[in-house]
């Protein structure tokens, strides 16, 4: 669909599209409003809009936006515009503070963090993004972690100091 198409869709088709993700009468909602704006704003489509646009600009523009917030746009960012942009998210910040990483950063302290120690990538943000996902996922979970099997149990602070 294009974000026309999205704008003048029905907020009843868009909910029950995004019913699965949670929160989905206020996604529904800011994705139509998104939409209806970028179209107005931006009658070239997101390619063009996104390929013509430099990371910080872009970033700025899009955090303007009702609903989208410093992950969704550096999501939008990395993914969409395919600009080197670390993501992080809430697997990102749990593996970081319990590893000992860091604790009680914001999230552009963790964005700084990450971005000053790995190479400015596409590529290789969106794969650290999927692993740090997955390891989330599948180990390192909010309730009930799987540290021993983990792959990072010998640097894993939480898991060293349940050793103790």
């Amino acid at each position: 669909m294009l974000a026309a198409e999205i704008g003048a869709c029905r907020l009843a088709r868009l909910e029950r599209a995004l019913r699965s993700s949670g929160y989905y009468r206020r996604k529904a909602r800011d994705l139509k409003g998104f939409c209806r704006r970028a179209a107005r704003e931006h009658p070239e489509g997101f390619r063009k809009w996104f390929a013509a646009a430099l990371p910080a600009a872009l970033r700025a523009e899009l955090l303007s936006y009702d609903g989208v917030g410093p992950e969704t746009a550096d999501s939008m960012l990395l993914y969409a515009a395919g600009k080197a942009v670390f993501v992080v998210d809430a697997y990102t910040r749990r593996i970081g503070e319990r590893t000992g990483l860091s604790r009680g950063l914001p999230y552009d302290g963790w964005k700084a963090l990450f971005e000053a120690a790995l190479p400015s990538d596409v590529k290789m943000y969106n794969e650290y993004h999927a692993l740090l996902v997955r390891l989330g996922k599948e180990y390192c979970r909010k309730t009930k972690p799987l540290c021993g099997p983990c792959p990072l149990d010998r640097i894993c602070a939480k898991y060293i100091r349940s050793r103790e």
